[in-house]
């Protein structure tokens, strides 16, 4: 049997280091959920817990207000994924397969609006909401964090839609399919590999976001997210570290199994954009 070289050897024990070094941060984390917040800083780096206080998630869920933080969170979130997929694949759809006049320039502008904060556009976007009385609702935050320009998810979906064959269209047309039905059924299905894409990061953008749903529920605590309800824990006379953790854990486990049911065609996307 061929032993494995010293250069292999070294691989492996190096790829093990730095993935411990990776994976530490989320172990502690869960290990500071279970601990009272003198242990989470009088134990140093250990991640045993002497006894787990499993009360911290209770105390987080409940008292603490995290089940209905979890519940808009989730709304706001499934809400501003589809908001998000739908008109980055109709946008990326125009811009993929068909030519117009200022097309180019189009482009350019939304380029531009990519690179630019979010701290400048909050107070349009707010006065906008405002007019139309949906700001402090769920369909407000929705809108505030969906309708943008969503300029990596479009040129995605551009890209894609590009490289596919014009005889699927054409095709489709001559079974007596219109635009919406050629798109619906024929090359939104095909794309699922971008979708994935777009989902995942519009996911994870939407349920961590911090500033829009903090203004925009200013005035309505009981509309708060996970992230902004983390700030509940920040009192006067200290700072909660056992059940902000636990928070923190409780409010990573959709992600987690989001990314994970998701992260094939996600790959698979990432993979074909390098082949191309």
């Amino acid at each position: 049997m061929r032993r494995p070289g010293i250069g292999r050897v070294v691989t492996v024990v190096l790829l093990a280091v730095l993935g411990g070094l990776w994976v530490y941060p989320f172990l502690w984390l869960i290990s500071a959920s279970l601990k009272t917040s003198p242990d989470i800083f009088g134990s140093g780096l250990g991640l045993l817990p002497e006894e787990p206080v499993w009360e911290n998630y209770s105390r987080a869920w409940t008292e603490v207000g995290f089940g209905s933080y979890f519940v808009n969170t989730l709304i706001i979130t499934v809400g501003t994924v589809l908001l998000v997929v739908v008109r980055s694949a109709l946008a990326g759809y125009v811009l993929g397969r068909y030519d117009f006049a200022g097309k180019k320039l189009l482009i350019g502008l939304f380029l531009v609006t990519f690179f630019l904060p979010e701290g400048y556009t909050i107070i349009p976007i707010t006065q906008l909401t405002d007019q139309l009385r949906l700001l402090n609702t769920h369909a407000g935050v929705i809108l505030g964090l969906g309708a943008g320009g969503q300029i990596a998810s479009t040129l995605l979906y551009a890209g894609y839609f590009r490289r596919l064959p014009k005889e699927l269209e054409e095709t489709a047309r001559l079974d007596g399919a219109g635009h919406f039905t050629v798109f619906f059924r024929v090359m939104l299905p095909l794309a699922w590999p971008i979708t994935a894409t777009v989902v995942i990061l519009t996911y994870l953008f939407a349920w961590n976001v911090y500033l829009l749903p903090l203004v925009f529920t200013l005035s309505e605590p009981d509309l708060r997210t996970l992230a902004v309800g983390m700030t509940v824990f920040v009192g006067e006379r200290g700072t909660d570290w056992a059940g902000m953790a636990a928070a923190a854990v409780i409010s990573l486990i959709p992600v987690i199994a989001v990314f994970v049911a998701l992260q094939r065609k996600f790959v698979d996307s990432i993979a074909g954009a390098v082949k191309q």
